[in-house]
């Protein structure tokens, strides 16, 4: 195996590449390069790219608004406290804030940048 190192990355940010002749245990498909150095006992269960994104697309998503399927509705609790970027009023969150931490809550909006 042998480690890219970043003058060879490319276009591929900054993940390093590993290279070695291993194969698609769904499909047989060689690979030939990864992102990540295998662990030898797991090598038998390495996907290639195409087997990768057909078994992530089948897994259920998590919708992280709206309805949220066979999930239980996370209860929240009701308040009134400040956004410590933005200063925007709080009035839920899915915790209880601990005594002395209200100064780092962030809403939704903030939270999520």
């Amino acid at each position: 195996m042998v480690y890219q190192n970043n003058d060879d990355r490319g276009n591929r940010g900054d993940r390093p590449m590993y290279h070695g002749n291993w194969s698609c245990s769904k499909c047989g498909t060689p690979i030939t390069e990864l992102p990540f150095q295998p662990d030898p006992s797991r090598e038998g269960t390495l996907l290639c790219r195409g087997c990768h994104r057909a078994t992530r697309d089948e897994r259920p998503r998590r919708n992280l608004g709206g309805d949220r399927g066979d999930r239980p509705q996370r209860p929240m609790v009701q308040g009134n406290w400040t956004c410590s970027e933005c200063g925007g009023p709080i009035t839920e969150l899915p915790f209880e804030p601990r005594p002395g931490s209200e100064h780092t809550l962030k809403c939704r909006n903030c939270f999520r940048r």
